[in-house]
């Protein structure tokens, strides 16, 4: 079997982010025949325009799409801001999900995790980004939304977070079509 690529969204774009971190983590300790790669450049794709997308689409737009597109699975890693996922996260996900039917994330297997230091541990963060990505077209392992307060536990560290980690990415890998 193939290894197996898992496109990684970070949703904050802090340098010093405990999501970042727990991106970095997962890349670092991921299992053999899978390779997860985080998304670098959320930053420098524009807010979706439709005047912007097309054949002249920006060049960070396309390599976004590339990358996801050329992806087996999409992981998204994301805190939550007022109460709802980041805007650098949303603008990734509508340039994804257009074409409209054909999208990078169409039928892309997806899983959402994350921290936050909130008593609500992300839950509405997760909520949104599980909605918008469903509607964008990808396949959501809705099952996988693990969100956990950086209040109560350090999630780099935690056993239970990251046995919890480690299930969902078995999880994303076994996914089939079928599933």
């Amino acid at each position: 079997m193939s290894d197996i690529r898992i496109a990684t969204l970070v949703g904050s774009l802090r340098a010093d982010s405990v999501n970042r971190k727990l991106a970095e983590a997962l890349r670092e300790s991921a299992p053999e025949g899978v390779s997860i790669e985080i998304v670098e450049g959320l930053a420098d794709v524009p807010f979706y325009n439709e005047d912007l997308d097309g054949e002249g689409a920006p060049e960070s737009a396309a390599l976004l799409r590339k990358q996801v597109d050329a992806a087996d699975r999409v992981l998204v890693v994301t805190p939550e801001y007022n109460g709802t996922m980041p805007a650098v996260l949303n603008n990734a996900i509508d340039w994804l999900s257009r074409p409209y039917g054909a999208g990078a994330i169409v039928g892309k297997p997806l899983a959402v995790i994350g921290t936050t230091p909130t008593p609500y541990g992300g839950k509405w963060a997760h909520e949104d980004t599980v909605r918008s990505t469903r509607i964008a077209g990808a396949t959501v392992r809705e099952d996988l939304v693990i969100s956990q307060s950086a209040l109560d536990v350090d999630p780099l560290t935690d056993a239970e977070v990251q046995t919890k980690i480690a299930a969902l990415l078995t999880d994303l890998v076994a996914h089939t079509d079928e599933a």
